[in-house]
């Protein structure tokens, strides 16, 4: 009866994460459309947009992403072509089976599991990620997948797949190896490491190291750090005052901050009420958890200390979020996540056992709270932020393509950020001679494209400079933004959801 239960609440899962993929976020955004092109690129020539073979590290746009999420999204390019669905499926995929595996972790710790892998199931957290091409999500997977298989003897495969995790998503080199370290000092009369795993360890988390400590490895870390160069001049302000030299330091600044920002990764606002600040990771204004499951979580909490590897889970995962300065971050604090239903199903295990009905009664009103999230909350959500997800782009790079041959030359504006990805993605151009033709420079730590065959991609503020300057006697088709309008006859205006407009389409 149980197996039945759990297949359903898999299929309900699967069914919440694929449903409408194409409109649900309302379009792919420049991160999503990176990594299906850097696939595209891989399966066609075995080389990256940028003409490197098979990259363990891929430069997209100087923000270096990690290879793992690219090559799991290989087969499912090679099989559906390049589109929101193939892009997204390896999180959808990711996310469904974490329902599996929490409900398998839930067994071993004593906590009720259907309810657990319910929670997996339906919670905003893990429901919103599965439903977007993000690297964090495959590494939650792949690191739950290694502790599940820790858990029940599997050391070799356990380590092998937490080692893949930390070559998906940057939070897991850090969280990765300080959580193996952990586990295996807690059971070190247990735990016999032979050479193999010892070689194993070493081969998954050296080289991660070296590329850690890489200008590759540390670009995105530089733009994200607590220590960037504003926290550094407001430090030596400080210490212009009496006494300021011992009080404000780097050290005293990096310990008080890191320590608000761990602690806030507990803090019912961010859990259960308002969710990150970042809007293309989790709805605004709602929590990551349905806030029934408050008190179950805060009662988990005092439950948690039996069960030690739940406990240094929770307690590791928050760090590497913790180091940077917009914490905490949805996207990564995704290290908690299956802690944190973990706990929040043992405190509800706890109470239930002296209201019998309770369980009931939650899983009841999860499933209203589900309702309530879907509509009106995720239909608001798609309506009144398109414009986060970068809304627009594809129906602007199609009437480009419908077009191309009519015109001499076209201006693309940056206004929205990286239009080349766009173009390479939906066109979809070809990968070969993407690599070889496009027209790029490299400041401010970015790489930016500022051509592709006729197309001349131009910051937003030069679009009206550049336009004026175009030499007579060509026809030239001109995609613009509502910010920094053009001359030219308008041809078509392509709006957001919210029927504000994105881009105006314009000839001269």
């Amino acid at each position: 009866m149980r197996l039945k239960y759990l297949i359903l609440i898999i299929l309900f899962g699967f069914g919440l994460r694929i449903a409408y993929i194409s409109d649900f976020p309302p379009s792919l955004n420049w991160d999503e459309t990176s990594l299906g092109y850097n696939a595209y690129s891989v399966l066609k020539t075995g080389r990256d947009e940028w003409g490197i073979a098979l990259p363990t590290i891929f430069r997209a746009y100087g923000d270096f992403k990690l290879p793992g999420y690219i090559y799991a999204d290989v087969p499912f390019v090679a099989a559906l072509g390049l589109n929101p669905l193939s892009v997204r499926l390896p999180s959808i995929i990711a996310g469904t089976l974490l329902i599996f595996l929490v409900y398998a972790l839930s067994r071993k710790l004593s906590a009720p599991p259907l309810l657990a892998a319910l929670l997996a199931a339906i919670s905003p957290w893990s429901l919103f990620l599965s439903r977007v091409a993000v690297e964090a999500n495959l590494g939650i997977f792949l690191f739950t997948l290694g502790v599940t298989l820790l858990l029940y003897r599997r050391l070799f495969l356990g380590i092998l797949f937490i080692g893949f995790s930390a070559w998906t998503y940057n939070s897991f080199r850090v969280f990765a190896p300080l959580f193996l370290l952990s586990y295996f000092i807690i059971n070190r009369k247990l735990i016999k490491l032979n050479p193999v795993t010892v070689t194993l360890t070493l081969t998954l988390f050296i080289p991660i190291l070296l590329q850690l400590l890489s200008p590759s490895g540390q670009a995105r870390y530089k733009w994200l750090t607590l220590l960037d160069e504003g926290a550094i001049a407001q430090i030596n302000n400080l210490r212009q005052r009496p006494g300021g030299r011992l009080v404000y330091n780097k050290a005293t600044y990096l310990a008080y901050h890191f320590t608000a920002n761990y602690l806030n990764h507990f803090n019912p606002k961010f859990l259960f009420i308002d969710g990150g600040s970042q809007y293309q990771f989790n709805i605004p204004g709602h929590g990551l958890l349905y806030l029934v499951c408050l008190p179950f979580f805060y009662i988990g909490l005092l439950k948690v200390f039996k069960h030690k590897v739940v406990l240094i889970w929770l307690l590791l995962a928050p760090i590497a979020g913790s180091l940077t300065r917009d914490a905490p971050h949805t996207l990564r604090a995704i290290t908690m996540l299956p802690a944190v239903i973990l706990i929040t199903s043992i405190g509800a295990s706890f109470i239930s056992q002296k209201f019998h009905l309770l369980q009931l009664l939650l899983t009841v009103t999860l499933l209203f709270s589900l309702d309530y999230y879907f509509n009106p909350v995720a239909f608001n959500y798609r309506t009144n932020y398109s414009w986060s997800w970068q809304y627009g782009y594809r129906e602007a790079v199609q009437y480009v393509k419908d077009n191309y041959s009519k015109y001499d030359q076209i201006i693309f504006s940056k206004y929205y950020g990286e239009p080349h990805e766009f173009v390479a993605f939906y066109w979809p151009w070809n990968p070969s001679d993407f690599q070889n033709s496009k027209q790029w420079d490299y400041h401010a730590d970015w790489y930016w494209v500022n051509g592709l065959d006729k197309i001349k991609f131009v910051v937003d503020r030069d679009m009206l400079s550049t336009v004026s300057s175009l030499p007579p006697g060509q026809k030239t088709l001109i995609i613009s933004d509502p910010k920094f309008p053009v001359p030219g006859r308008e041809l078509k205006t392509i709006n957001f959801l919210d029927n504000k407009p994105a881009f105006y389409i314009k000839e001269l």
